[in-house]
């Protein structure tokens, strides 16, 4: 299912918070290399709003009314492993629901488990992630736990690139995705904050359509 922002307003809040904390920086000029190699205007950390007593909340709380709105019959919350273990605890402390883990990879030793807490087996778990970018971990995430014979009901996350790499998976997987803000939303946001000058809207526009070939 295509991604879907909350709402237009909290989409517009959430965005200036990342700007406001740091967690997302905008470089059109000088951009950023990403582990991939990718030459990137944007780099995002959201764990840098954990750091913010205020904007910590605000994601929180936001979530938690996504969830009760979308998903009034969820029993686990499961974060994805690592960005996302502390938002989605938070989240299920708010909303009193168990809370699980996913694992990029299935442990080779012990239990050799791949999902962590709150047993997800035959329940309907949503899923919190902080950032999807190309999908990959995301999707990888909603793997696991229907390996694991979880309900996985969707996925909230903080913010989207809105890539069409992600975007294919998540339709593959036939997963709904939900997002408390945007890429498009931060750049109208970043652009209304003075972040960023009208000459750079179009280079920022333009790494989204084909970030692999941004500067190449």
């Amino acid at each position: 299912m295509l991604d879907s922002a909350a709402s237009a307003e909290i989409a517009q809040q959430i965005a200036r918070s990342l700007l406001k904390t740091g967690a997302i920086k905008l470089s059109p000029a000088n951009p950023f290399t990403w582990v991939s190699g990718w030459r990137s205007p944007i780099y995002c950390d959201n764990r840098s709003t954990l750091g913010d007593v205020q904007v910590r909340s605000q994601i929180c709380t936001a979530f938690a009314a996504v969830i009760r709105s979308k998903y009034p019959d969820a029993e686990v919350i499961a974060g994805v492993a690592t960005g996302a273990i502390a938002h989605g605890m938070l989240v299920a402390e708010k909303l009193g629901l168990p809370f699980a883990y996913v694992r990029e990879e299935r442990k080779e030793h012990g239990l050799k488990k791949v999902v962590e807490g709150a047993e997800a087996a035959g329940k309907k778990v949503v899923v919190v992630e902080d950032l999807v970018s190309t999908g990959k971990s995301s999707t990888n995430a909603l793997l696991h736990l229907k390996e694991e014979k979880a309900k996985v009901l969707g996925m909230v996350a903080i913010f989207t690139y809105e890539l069409d790499e992600a975007r294919k998976k998540f339709e593959e997987q036939g997963a709904e995705l939900t997002t408390l803000s945007t890429y498009t939303a931060l750049i109208e946001q970043a652009l209304a904050d003075g972040y960023i000058q009208p000459g750079d809207v179009e280079a920022l526009k333009k790494w989204r359509s084909a970030p692999d070939k941004f500067l190449k």
